[in-house]
């Protein structure tokens, strides 16, 4: 497959994601969920830690120079984030949102739309940053990555933190 072939599927996948995320907040919920959903955002919350720890590796094996490390670490978390993705997705298709009733509703609130914001900058940077990767634009790759790299690691670890608010109101 072409370079230019897939930069023009990845900019489809990333409009797909964008416009399954913008029906699924605009559809009314269901009325109810089957049961095994309630373990969905756990699920969630441990792809998106194990992503947070696989990003940390890859950093560190790449200042190593494990250049082979590097690329099977994220490719690794790249499965996992598709993985999220449709997990998410299935989840709110089947359960809708969750509303938090807690205390701290700034920070909650300060760290969810920052997390949501970035997720959605974050994905095309991701899957661009990949693909340089893969196809050996180091160069471009290292531009692209100075970037992408603390985005997608706040959006994992807000991932975690935006569970760890909500937990005791799903279900």
């Amino acid at each position: 497959m072409t370079r230019k072939t897939a930069s023009r599927l990845l900019w489809i996948f990333t409009f797909v994601v964008y416009a399954l995320v913008i029906v699924l907040h605009e559809l009314p919920g269901p009325e109810s969920s089957p049961s095994w959903t309630i373990y969905q955002p756990k699920l969630n919350a441990i792809i998106n830690g194990s992503c947070f720890l696989i990003l940390i590796f890859s950093f560190i094996a790449i200042k190593n120079r494990a250049v082979g490390l590097h690329q099977n670490l994220n490719t690794a978390a790249m499965f996992l984030s598709l993985i999220f993705l449709l997990n998410y997705v299935l989840y709110h298709s089947l359960s809708g949102d969750t509303a938090y009733g807690g205390e701290n509703k700034s920070l909650y609130y300060f760290i969810l739309l920052s997390h949501i914001f970035l997720a959605g900058i974050s994905l095309p940077m991701i899957l661009f940053s990949w693909l340089r990767g893969f196809y050996g634009d180091v160069a471009g790759h290292k531009k692209l990555v100075r970037f992408t790299y603390p985005i997608w690691l706040y959006v994992t670890l807000t991932g975690v933190l935006v569970y760890l608010f909500l937990s005791p109101y799903y279900g």
